[in-house]
């Protein structure tokens, strides 16, 4: 039985205003064996590792003024801010 291993990474820079950044990133890994979907586990880890960093940022964009601005003149343009931002 031979084992591939299959790694995504998914990161985010967010501007907080007042040069401040931060940087959120999730690296995630898994052993797929012959016969399984590699591009499927791929995918699939790729949804849950911007599915964590997106959970991570909330707090961090709900504290942050210079966000709520941003989402507020975006959410005009767009209609729903959450989906369009990420």
């Amino acid at each position: 039985m031979k084992f591939t291993t299959v790694s995504v990474s998914y990161s985010r820079k967010l501007n907080l205003g007042d040069y401040e950044s931060l940087e959120l990133g999730c690296s995630l890994w898994a052993q797929v064996e012959d016969g399984e979907d590699a591009d499927g586990i791929t995918q699939f880890l790729y949804q849950q590792a911007k599915a964590s960093v997106k959970q991570a940022a909330m707090p961090v964009l709900k504290a942050s003024e210079f966000q709520i601005n941003k989402a507020k003149s975006s959410k005009k343009l767009s209609g729903d801010i959450n989906e369009s931002y990420w």
